[in-house]
């Protein structure tokens, strides 16, 4: 039955066939674990699957639950984030309920700011006092995926509206003393070809996380990607066939990470080691504190513990930092785990946290008497 339900969705490329590229797959994953990351930036020359592997996560999505007739995707067990329809036409009144697939939203390049965010009917409402909404790629990404192919050619304004959209999960439209608000909850991808122009400081730092894609040298795996795609080509359903089943365990995953991801904990080490590594780096600001720690969490969940650790910190801060350094915005490539494991383990040493995880542990057995295993 599961497998019957992945091959009936989109008929895209599967992720889970897309070859290397790990580091881009793992920051789409673990947005889509936790979408209150913020989104990643895909940077990387044409043809290097990067439109692909966002449309590919969206069909390992699971389908979402929202009031029926919702034009805003509206979950059924968040009254506090529905839109104004939605509490006009079910407050006090039986709920009512269907199954969607996950939205994946493509924004054109040449998306307007009332495309995006909607259009107030301002003439109805003076007239009648009726409050009519036009909704835009806002509402109908909500709780989904919004995929924005060469954002860099995307006017700065709307980039911005998108950013604050995610950030909040809420758009707001005022017009003439007018509001309208709606849920806007989603996981932003974005993609360029940095040879086109870049995105300004400003707007990098506010993707959460980015990645830096190139062409495969390795000639097996270049083969591999032209015997797969070909393969797609000619038999897209049959391809679909042969990967539903590693499609199937990667969305399982996913979904269980989602449902853990909020109790993961995480100490006061974890945090000292945090800021201590992004301080060490000259990062400004503290947005990068808080992706590494969200990063961190989700992708303990997504290995099934329930605490992170420093391997969850290094994993989250190669994909926060690389936009963040200051000076060095994607100059340095070799930004490794390994080289980011080496730096946590300086840090730590140097403020003298390097045994408090153990310490913490033990103040935890003696609380509750019992011994950690």
């Amino acid at each position: 039955m599961e497998l019957n339900r992945l091959m009936a969705r989109r008929v895209v490329f599967p992720f889970t066939a897309i070859v290397n590229q790990e580091r881009m797959k793992r920051a789409l994953i673990l947005n889509a674990v936790s979408p209150r990351i913020g989104g990643v930036l895909i940077r990387g020359e044409r043809g290097t699957a990067k439109s692909t592997a966002a449309r590919a996560l969206a069909a390992l999505l699971p389908d979402i639950t929202v009031l029926a007739g919702s034009r805003y995707n509206c979950d059924p067990e968040r009254p506090d984030e529905w839109s104004d329809d939605s509490h006009a036409r079910y407050d006090n009144r039986p709920l009512a309920t269907e199954i969607r697939q996950t939205p994946f939203i493509d924004l054109p390049v040449s998306a307007t700011e009332d495309r995006v965010v909607g259009t107030l009917d301002i003439e109805k409402a003076i007239k009648s006092g009726e409050k009519h909404f036009e909704p835009g790629i806002l509402a109908a990404a909500n709780r989904g995926v919004l995929y924005v192919d060469e954002v860099n050619l995307l006017d700065d304004h709307v980039v911005d509206l998108l950013l604050d959209a995610a950030a909040m999960g809420v758009n707001i439209v005022e017009r003439e003393g007018i509001s309208f608000s709606h849920p806007s909850k989603f996981i932003l991808v974005g993609t360029m070809n940095p040879e086109e122009g870049d995105l300004r400081p400003q707007l990098l730092d506010r993707f959460a996380f980015s990645v830096q894609i190139e062409g495969l040298e390795d000639t097996q795996e270049r083969v591999d990607i032209i015997e797969r795609r070909i393969a797609f080509e000619i038999d897209p359903d049959g391809f679909r066939r042969a990967w539903a089943e590693r499609e199937r365990e990667l969305s399982e995953r996913i979904a269980h990470a989602r449902d853990m991801v909020n109790a993961v904990r995480y100490s006061r080490r974890d945090l000292l080691s945090i800021a201590g590594l992004v301080s060490s780096l000259n990062v400004d600001g503290h947005r990068a504190d808080l992706v590494i720690l969200r990063g961190a969490q989700a992708h303990a969940a997504l290995q099934g513990r329930d605490q992170v650790t420093d391997e969850d910190i290094v994993l989250a801060a190669e994909l926060a930092l690389p936009h963040r350094i200051r000076g060095r915005l994607f100059q340095d490539s070799a930004l490794s785990a390994g080289d980011l494991s080496e730096r946590l383990d300086e840090v730590q040493g140097e403020m003298g946290v390097s045994d408090m995880g153990e310490r913490e542990e033990e103040a935890e057995s003696a609380a509750t008497g019992k011994k950690k295993p």
